[in-house]
């Protein structure tokens, strides 16, 4: 991971406009089925707005579909993929009050791999911080408990 951003939707508290500082680090393994890989990344990153630094760590799965395997292929007939193939739960750690309460949060998202021609391949995460109150689809599969409000939208671009 070579850089990325943090961004709260409008109107989600607290507000975090961040970017990723350095480099961050993924490992990524795949199941023995071949069908799935398990991602572990972790990235520090500062907010823009106030100076803070947090760290960021997202655990996942991904379907390790055909057109996934053209995107991590680097193949040329690689094809942006859609939300739903991918879905992770976010931790975050932070000494500054302002931002402290996303220790606090549960934080679930749905990725895609963005691929542009002549650009590295992007993963973009719409993310959630989940409640006891509303109920949230993501990708077209319904939630009913536990529930959750906008929060996040985040991306990263590697050297894949």
């Amino acid at each position: 991971m070579v850089n990325g951003t943090v961004t709260s939707e409008p109107g989600f508290s607290p507000s975090l406009d961040g970017e990723f500082v350095g480099t961050g680090n993924d490992y990524i393994h795949q199941d023995p089925n071949g069908k799935l890989l398990r991602l572990d990344a972790h990235a520090v990153v500062k907010d823009k707005n106030s100076g803070a630094f947090l760290y960021l760590n997202y655990q996942g799965v991904i379907d390790f579909t055909p057109e996934v395997k053209l995107v991590l292929g680097g193949s040329p007939d690689a094809k942006t993929t859609d939300f739903g193939g991918s879905f992770v739960e976010m931790h975050f750690e932070t000494g500054d009050d302002k931002l402290k309460e996303l220790e606090s949060g549960v934080f679930v998202g749905a990725g895609r791999f963005r691929v542009e021609a002549g650009k590295p391949v992007v993963v973009e995460y719409k993310s959630s911080a989940m409640s006891s109150s509303r109920a949230i689809s993501l990708s077209g599969h319904r939630h009913d408990k536990p529930s959750g409000r906008k929060l996040l939208r985040s991306s990263t671009r590697s050297n894949r």
